[in-house]
């Protein structure tokens, strides 16, 4: 198509499109378009074909994805959330309480799809005013796995030298439960744009969304950033069980010395990951994480094959 222009989807209001695409003048320029009903789902950060039809464009094809971040509705029903993503930025506070499922559920999204991942503490102001020692635990036990952890305040601005070094050339998408400030820390380091800034409150807690539709930004020390709404869970139940322990990475090197290969870490001898807890080489409460995560998996399963009856 000879005259389709490159492009990026920069957000997506229902069926309406910004894209952004650089004009004649090499100067980036934001389109609003449409897309061709044959498309499968167009998500932020696709990089696109589009055609210029006067007042509005129209998006005709999406060229191939690096990554695609998806997680599935209640249904089971997969549902793209960004694509073309290098890291995975997990953000968690003091209030609302941080629960290592849903980060677990998050790190082996970012395993399977092989990104990075960095963990942000946010409300670091918090911690001073009443006792986190299990927050803090938490968070030096994913620091002793191997992920980066930083802790920072979108309030008092502590910690952003580090957090904006860390976004440098990556295309990261923030993620965590509503309430946590992933639309304040975006806002602190833009602060020229216009963000929809959720309060913490009951409603947020409980998973409604406070950010209305997935949308990047660019960074002006470099790097570039995708906030996407808040969701109370992530479920994994596309994945199978070798996605999941691939996504445990403490616990999947030790899988290895397991003697039989379709060990399922419960009763079986000479389990290698067992025989890791008992040492102190693995923390039990992500062998749990991890169970729950595969059970969840065999719920789906089960409710599905009763729905076929």
């Amino acid at each position: 198509m000879s005259d389709a222009q490159h492009g990026r989807i920069l957000s997506h209001h229902g069926k309406e499109l910004n894209v952004e695409y650089v004009d004649d003048q090499r100067q980036p320029q934001i389109k609003s378009c449409h897309f061709r009903a044959n498309l499968e789902s167009v998500v932020t950060g696709d990089q696109v074909l589009w055609c210029d039809e006067g007042d509005k464009g129209v998006v005709v094809s999406i060229e191939p994805r690096e990554t695609l971040l998806q997680r599935p509705d209640s249904y089971g029903k997969l549902r793209p959330v960004a694509a073309n993503i290098s890291q995975l930025v997990i953000v968690i506070a003091p209030e609302p309480e941080a629960h290592h499922g849903l980060i677990d559920r998050y790190l082996v999204a970012a395993e399977n799809m092989g990104i990075k991942c960095l963990l942000v503490l946010n409300k670091a102001d918090l911690l001073q005013q009443t006792d986190y020692s299990a927050l803090l635990n938490l968070i030096a036990s994913y620091r002793k796995i191997g992920y980066e952890v930083l802790t920072v305040s979108a309030h008092s601005g502590d910690g952003f030298e580090e957090l904006q070094s860390a976004l440098n050339k990556e295309v990261s998408i923030f993620c965590g439960q509503s309430g946590v400030g992933k639309s304040s820390l975006i806002k602190k380091l833009l602060p020229d744009e216009e963000l929809k800034i959720g309060a913490l409150s009951e409603a947020a807690t409980k998973g409604r969304h406070t950010t209305t539709h997935t949308q990047l930004f660019h960074f002006p020390s470099g790097g570039e950033c995708i906030d996407s709404p808040g969701i109370r869970e992530f479920g994994l139940w596309h994945m199978d069980a070798d996605d999941i322990l691939h996504g445990f990475v403490d616990l999947r090197e030790h899988a290895l010395n397991c003697k039989f290969r379709n060990c399922q870490h419960e009763n079986e001898v000479q389990c290698g990951i067992k025989g890791a807890v008992s040492e102190g080489l693995l923390y039990k409460w992500r062998v749990d994480s991890y169970k729950r995560i595969i059970q969840s998996l065999n719920d789906v399963k089960m409710k599905n094959q009763d729905k076929k009856r």
